[in-house]
């Protein structure tokens, strides 16, 4: 009996011990889950700073000036004194057309001008006789001597038509010249001696010359809408192409449109690039490298510090030791901080690295 009463005791013993030990445990879980509730969280205070950055771009370089040259009469080429490759001065002859048929026209027009010339010559020698004859009184009538007027004008109004239609001749005769409209080089020739060329016709699908500056090129490159602001006249950037790749260009910006690209929403800007020395061709595409300069201060944080979620893009805010969502905008980027705009005051305190777990209102240890 007392065997019994002793195994029983033991039973109870260990029962007491099991809770006992199962107590401390639970105990130890909680006071690990506080402290690492506890745990601290870093954080930074707000700022303003000024950050400068760069943006890389994709550009085109295109002739300074470039002009397809057309016959603007109907003919055939009779000479030819450019072809690709030729460099050519302003006003240099480069083709000559002939066309049989304005040689007649203007042999038609001289004569028609001889005869008119004669004809007025005639009208104003009687006119000026009626005239000085009508100063012995009753010699000529009135009526006589306004005719004879009458007739002196619409001869020398025919004569003045046969000079213009002579010299509107003479000047589409020019146009059998062609000639370069400015310094360049001819990059194109689409006809040979003999061809058709016109105003219209099989002669006239493509031009004659295709002539090019290149001496002095354009670099023209679309800033997207978020960056026009930051590009003004004269600044300063930097290409490169892949010709050349070791080598680094530099460029003006001279001319802004002024105005977004309905469909690209970007600004169109030129630059001027010097090209004595014909390293760089149009055509060429250029990787532009456009410094940013900062153009005020702004709120700056670092990257890991923006929390980009489903719901938006938030900063998380630590207010009497409590965390708080805070909606930002991003603005430009550079290396590891990173612009942002919304409801900020100079001096906040922000978590460093924060968690979508961080829920409004989530106590933490700064």
């Amino acid at each position: 009996m007392r065997t019994k009463i002793f195994h029983g005791s033991l039973i109870l013993s260990g029962l007491a011990l099991a809770v006992v030990l199962h107590g401390c445990s639970a105990s130890a879980s909680k006071e690990e889950a506080k402290t690492a509730k506890a745990a601290p969280v870093a954080t930074f205070k707000l700022e303003k700073q000024q950050l400068s950055t760069a943006l890389n771009l994709p550009g085109e370089l295109i002739a300074y000036q470039q002009v397809d040259l057309y016959a603007k009469v109907s003919s055939f080429v009779k000479t030819l004194k450019a072809d690709i490759g030729s460099e050519v001065r302003k006003g240099q002859l480069l083709m000559t057309l002939e066309a049989p048929e304005m040689t007649s026209q203007i042999s038609a027009a001289q004569s028609r001008l001889k005869s008119q010339e004669a004809i007025y010559a005639a009208s104003k020698a009687n006119y000026d006789r009626l005239y000085e004859t009508s100063k012995t009184p009753g010699t000529i009538s009135k009526n006589d001597l306004d005719q004879a007027m009458a007739r002196k004008n619409s001869d020398l109004a025919q004569f003045e038509a046969a000079k213009a239609s002579l010299k509107e001749l003479g000047a589409i005769q020019d146009y059998l010249e062609i000639r370069a409209p400015f310094n360049g080089i001819i990059t194109a020739r689409n006809v040979n001696l003999g061809a058709y060329v016109g105003p219209s016709g099989k002669g006239s699908e493509f031009p004659l010359f295709t002539l090019q500056e290149q001496k002095r090129l354009r670099l023209a490159i679309a800033i997207p809408e978020a960056y026009t602001g930051y590009l003004k006249n004269g600044h300063q950037v930097s290409f490169t192409v892949k010709s050349l790749p070791s080598q680094t260009f530099k460029a003006d910006v001279k001319r802004l449109a002024g105005a977004l690209d309905l469909r690209l929403r970007s600004e169109k800007v030129e630059m001027d690039v010097p090209n004595l020395d014909k390293k760089l061709l149009p055509g060429m595409v250029a990787e532009v490298n456009i410094p940013l300069p900062a153009n005020g201060e702004t709120f700056i944080v670092p990257k890991k510090s923006i929390l980009d979620t489903s719901e938006g893009i938030f900063v998380v805010r630590v207010k009497d030791g409590k965390t708080e969502k805070v909606a930002v905008k991003k603005g430009r980027e550079a290396d590891d901080k990173v612009e942002i705009f919304g409801n900020l005051n100079a001096g906040d305190e922000f978590v460093t690295e924060p968690t979508e777990e961080m829920r409004d209102g989530t106590k933490i240890k700064s």
